[in-house]
C-alpha cells in the first residue's frame, strides 16, 4: 500500500505517562458514556466491556467528506427506484438466485408477494449506509497526476440497506475524541471533528414511518438476533426514540418469536403479544444463520405481507445485494434511474471497478484476470455482517475449485481499494494500547420514505468511521475486528 501524506492530528511521540492516563480517561469515558458492547468470549447479560477504539480521530480531507455527505440523498433515491424496479432486479439476480440458497430464499418471498397482489403496504423506510474508502489509485488511475495533484478521493466499498448499524457508537466516537483532544491539550482541535446526529436522524426516520402508520398505539418493532453483543448500539435508539416522541413503545423480539406468537388480522396487521405492529426495523435477519428452521422463514414472509412498514422491505433487500451493485456500475444503468447527468456523474465517480463472474465471456474474461492478478481484487459473495470476502492469494484456489461449476455466478469481482495508512493506538479490551498503521473506512447515513410513485422524505443524516490494522482484510467492530474512530477534517490536496 502507499503511504499516506495524511499526518495524525496530534503528536504521536509523547511520553509513556502521558499516554497511559489518555488511555485510562478514554477508558472510563467510554465504559461511562455506553461506547460499549457485549463481551463475547464469556457472556453475560449483565456485563459490558468498552467497544475497541483508536485513541485520536484520524484525518481525512475536508473536500472528500463534504462530497460524500452532499451525495446521500442521491444514492437515496436511486436505491429507492432500484427497490421498486422488478424487472432490474429479476434480471440482476437471475444468475445469483439459481446457486445462491440464502439470496433465492429471500427471492422467493418477493416473488411470493407479487403473485398474492403485491406489498399490502405500499409505503418503504430506507435506512442506508454508504461505505467509502479513500483510494490511491486515483493519484494515478484517475488523471489527478496529470492535472499536478497527488489526491485521493472516495470510492465505494458497498451500500448496506439492512441492519446498518453504528448510528450511536459512530457519533458516540466523536463524542470521545472531543473529550480526548481536549484531555491531550490541543482544544483547538474541536472545530475539526465535523457535527453527526446519525442517531437522532435514524431515530426519527422510524418515528417518521410509525406517524404515517397512523395508529396511536402502536409499537416499533426492532427484529433482534437470540444474543446482540452490539446492544449499545440498539439500545441508544429505542433511548433516542422515547426521547424525540414519548408515547411510542419500542418492542424487541427475534424470528423465532415472531414465528411462534405473531399473527395478522384479517387485514393483515401484526400483531405480537397482543401489540400492533407499525413498523419493523431489522437488526437482524441478513445471514443465513439467523434462519435456523422454517419457522423463521416463515415468520419473515409474515412481516414482509403485514401491514407495518419495514426496514428494510424484502425489495429494499434483494437491492443491497452486491450482484445488484455490479449491475447498477454499467454502462447506462445510473441513467435509467437517475437521469440527471450532475447527479449520474456523481454517482459513477464512486464506483470502483466492478465485475461480474457469471458463466458467459466477460465472466470468464473477469475470472481469469482474477485469477492472474488475484491481489488486485476482492471476490464478494451476497453477505452483509462481514466477514465474508476472499482477498489477494486466497482468491486463486478459491476461484479455481469453482470455476467450472455455476456456483460462481454467486459472487462478484471489486477491484481492491487501496486506502491511504495513518498512525494511531488502537486501544481494545484487556490489551496495551498499540502503535500501529492503520486504514479507515466513512460511512454515509441516510433515509428515505416513500412508495414506488412518490418519495415522501429523503435525508443524509450522519456518518461513522471504523478503523482496522493496515495488513487486516475485514473491519467490523462488532466481529471484533475494527475500531470505532471519527473524523478529523484537514484542508489538504495532497494525501497519497
Amino acid at each position: 500500500m502507499t503511504s499516506t501524506k495524511l499526518e495524525p492530528c496530534i503528536p504521536l511521540d509523547m511520553e509513556k505517562e502521558k499516554l497511559t492516563d489518555l488511555v485510562e480517561k478514554a477508558k472510563d469515558y467510554a465504559l461511562m458514556h455506553g461506547i460499549c458492547m457485549r463481551r463475547k468470549d464469556q457472556f453475560d447479560r449483565d456485563a459490558l466491556h468498552f467497544a475497541p477504539f483508536v485513541l485520536f480521530p484520524t484525518s481525512f480531507p475536508r473536500n472528500e467528506f463534504d462530497k460524500s455527505v452532499k451525495l446521500q440523498q442521491v444514492l437515496n433515491e436511486l436505491m429507492h427506484k432500484v427497490a421498486h424496479d422488478d424487472e432490474f432486479l429479476t434480471t440482476s439476480l437471475r444468475n445469483t438466485i439459481k446457486v445462491d440458497h440464502f439470496t433465492k430464499r429471500l427471492f422467493d418471498i418477493y416473488e411470493r408477494v407479487k403473485k398474492e397482489g403485491g406489498p399490502t403496504q405500499a409505503l418503504s423506510l430506507g435506512m442506508l449506509r454508504s461505505d467509502l474508502m479513500l483510494d490511491n489509485h486515483c493519484c494515478t488511475d484517475y488523471g489527478c497526476k496529470k492535472a499536478g495533484k497527488s489526491y485521493c478521493c472516495w470510492k465505494q466499498v458497498e451500500l448496506n440497506t439492512i441492519a446498518s448499524g453504528f448510528g450511536w457508537l459512530g457519533p458516540a466516537s466523536g463524542l470521545l475524541h472531543r473529550y480526548v483532544v481536549q484531555e491531550a491539550g490541543y482544544p483547538q482541535h474541536l472545530k475539526n471533528i465535523p457535527e453527526n446526529n446519525a442517531l437522532a436522524g435514524l431515530a426519527g426516520a422510524l418515528i417518521s414511518a410509525w406517524r404515517l402508520y397512523n395508529q396511536p398505539k402502536s409499537v416499533i418493532l426492532f427484529l433482534v438476533e437470540d444474543v446482540t453483543y452490539n446492544v449499545c448500539d440498539q439500545k441508544f435508539h429505542e433511548f433516542e426514540i422515547r426521547r424525540q416522541c414519548p408515547e411510542v413503545f419500542v418492542i424487541r423480539r427475534t424470528l423465532t418469536e415472531i414465528g411462534n406468537r405473531g399473527k395478522l388480522t384479517a387485514d393483515k396487521r401484526l400483531i405480537i403479544d397482543g401489540q400492533e405492529v407499525a413498523v419493523i426495523y431489522m437488526r437482524c435477519g441478513y445471514h443465513p444463520d439467523q434462519y435456523p428452521t422454517e419457522l423463521e422463514w416463515d415468520a419473515r414472509y409474515m412481516m414482509e405481507i403485514s401491514l407495518a412498514i419495514k426496514s428494510p422491505s424484502i425489495h429494499y433487500h434483494l437491492a443491497g445485494t452486491k450482484k445488484v451493485q455490479q449491475e447498477l456500475a454499467k454502462e447506462g444503468i445510473l441513467e435509467k434511474f437517475l437521469g440527471d447527468k450532475a447527479h449520474t456523474d456523481s454517482v459513477r465517480d464512486i464506483f470502483t471497478g466492478l465485475y461480474s463472474l457469471d458463466n458467459d465471456t466477460t465472466g470468464d474474461k473477469n475470472l481469469e484476470n482474477a485469477m492472474n492478478n488475484p491481489e488486485k481484487y476482492v471476490l464478494k459473495p451476497q453477505r452483509e455482517g462481514g466477514g465474508n470476502n476472499v482477498y489477494g492469494e486466497d482468491i486463486k484456489p478459491f476461484l479455481e475449485n469453482i470455476k467450472n461449476s455455476d456456483e460462481r455466478c454467486a459472487y462478484i469481482l471489486m477491484d481492491r481499494i487501496s486506502p491511504p495508512i495513518i498512525k494511531n493506538y488502537m486501544v481494545r479490551p484487556g490489551m496495551e494500547p498499540m502503535l500501529a498503521d492503520c486504514i479507515s473506512e466513512l460511512g454515509i447515513f441516510g433515509y428515505v420514505i416513500g412508495t414506488k410513485d412518490e418519495i415522501l422524505e429523503n435525508k443524509q443524516v450522519g456518518h461513522m468511521l471504523r478503523t482496522k490494522l493496515s495488513h487486516v482484510n475485514e473491519g467490523g467492530v462488532a466481529a471484533g475486528l475494527g475500531a470505532l474512530d471519527s473524523v478529523y477534517l484537514v484542508d489538504t490536496d495532497r494525501c497519497c
